[in-house]
């Protein structure tokens, strides 16, 4: 990548440039800089160091220490009475799913409404 030619820079108006070529700089105010570097405190270099050597402690931590265990697997199988109670809740759920309405006889409603008396 090649710098730009000359006559390839923007160029500035002249008004502008004759301004900024008669600017005075002792017109202007003088501000002081007030460099800020703030400083972690001592509970922020003391969290950080007990966070470094948690983190060294577990990355020099020997594995050949540690003792080799064997897993007991436990295969909790319920008991009878909930082995029968789910099945008693199974045959209920197909019997009715499974209902014929074909079974059923035919019944009349006889509707009665007594009126009350005059008393």
């Amino acid at each position: 990548m090649s710098s730009p030619s000359l006559k390839d820079l923007p160029k500035v108006a002249l008004d502008l440039k004759s301004e900024l070529e008669g600017f005075n700089h002792g017109c202007m105010k003088k501000a002081a800089t007030a460099e800020k570097n703030v400083l972690p405190s001592a509970e922020d270099v003391a969290a950080e160091k007990t966070q470094q050597t948690l983190i060294a402690g577990i990355e020099k931590f020997d594995t050949a220490s540690l003792k080799h265990t064997e897993t007991q697997e436990k295969n909790p199988l319920p008991d009878k009475d909930a082995i029968q109670q789910e099945k008693g809740k199974q045959q209920l759920i197909s019997g009715i799913e499974n209902f014929d309405p074909a079974k059923l006889k035919h019944a009349e409603t006889l509707e009665k409404n007594p009126l009350p008396t005059k008393e």
